[in-house]
């Protein structure tokens, strides 16, 4: 199975089930007329909608380049987080609205047991398949999938609160509980809906990636060869599970245009080796010039002027920089 069949659907599986446990939880809510349970089942509302648009984002982001998206159509993923994680807020301040409500004018609970019982099976059901969203989502490097599935384990994490709250009441026949729980729920919700959008909006003006911009130099360096000279410059855009890769090799000046291409061609693969998901790497050749002698690696280099010192490690604190790296 293709990366992208299997992002379609673990995409259909979540739509899937998400329909299934909004059911099961507006069941529930109408056995207990729960405060908590029905914020829940509200949250739940939000999961069909966004899983609809994770499936359809995850469609559209495997199209072909075309004339018009000449670096793909990856990033409707970050739309399709921004998207979800707007409706979060939504609903989040919606249910600090209800529940405010509930606690001033608290209504009673009923059928506190099987209303316990459904939502303790609903939150399994979420932090199963959030799980394997999530861990799948990461391995394809696919941010809707990754979204998805961080949204179910909140939505697990509101099925818990829910059925505590349920606990709660049963236990001590104090029916604010539920409200508050409903209350405390709303503002968790706010903030992580805050955060998604935070996401997207960093995915959306490419925002720097410091851990994969760090692991595309760590593998340069740790398969380094003496014609590399010298890198800087270097960039990630991601575009969906894509990446699109720029930086300045420095070679040496004498390297005919056969010897250079084979080099970059070298760069390109190893990178390409590295990561499961589609690279596409331009890498800009500069000549070398004498000050580079010192922290060059061509022990062969028939026009040395100044004897080899060291090695400059590449880091992303030096690697990223827009300048040629020189000892002293």
């Amino acid at each position: 199975m293709t990366p992208a069949q299997t992002k379609r659907r673990l995409g259909l599986l979540s739509l899937v089930v998400s329909v299934g446990l909004l059911a099961i939880k507006f069941y529930a809510y109408h056995l207990t007329s729960s405060q908590a349970v029905l914020t829940d089942a509200l949250e739940s509302i939000i999961n069909v909608f966004t899983s609809g648009f994770a499936f359809y984002s995850l469609y559209l982001a495997e199209l072909p380049k075309d004339e018009n998206h000449p670096y793909g159509h990856g990033k409707i993923e970050y739309l399709s987080v921004g998207f979800e994680g707007a409706l979060i807020v939504t609903a989040g301040a919606y249910i600090l609205y209800s529940a405010t409500l509930g606690l001033l004018h608290p209504h009673p609970v009923g059928q506190a047991d099987w209303g316990i019982l459904l939502m303790a099976g609903t939150a399994v059901a979420n932090l199963g398949v959030g799980l394997l969203l999530v861990r799948t989502g990461k391995r394809l490097k696919s941010v809707a999938l990754v979204g998805d599935g961080q949204h179910l384990y909140l939505d697990a994490l509101t099925s818990i609160v829910s059925a505590a709250a349920l606990v709660l009441v049963a236990a001590t026949g104090i029916v604010r509980f539920d409200a508050g729980a409903a209350l405390l729920l709303g503002g968790f919700i706010l903030v992580n809906g805050g955060r998604m959008l935070r996401r997207s909006v960093s995915g959306l003006m490419d925002e720097t990636d410091t851990a994969m911009v760090t692991e595309v130099i760590a593998e340069l360096q740790a398969r380094r060869r003496a014609p590399w000279i010298d890198v800087h410059n270097l960039r990630v855009q991601r575009y969906g599970a894509n990446l699109h890769i720029d930086c300045h090799m420095q070679m040496p000046y004498y390297f005919t245009l056969e010897q250079v291409h084979t080099q970059l061609h070298d760069i390109e693969e190893l990178i390409r080796e590295r990561f499961v998901v589609e690279v596409e790497m331009f890498v800009h050749a500069d000549p070398c010039t004498f000050a580079a002698c010192s922290l060059c690696l061509m022990a062969d280099c028939p026009v040395r002027q100044h004897p080899f010192q060291h090695e400059v490690k590449w880091t992303l604190r030096n690697a990223a920089k827009n300048e040629r790296h020189q000892l002293g």
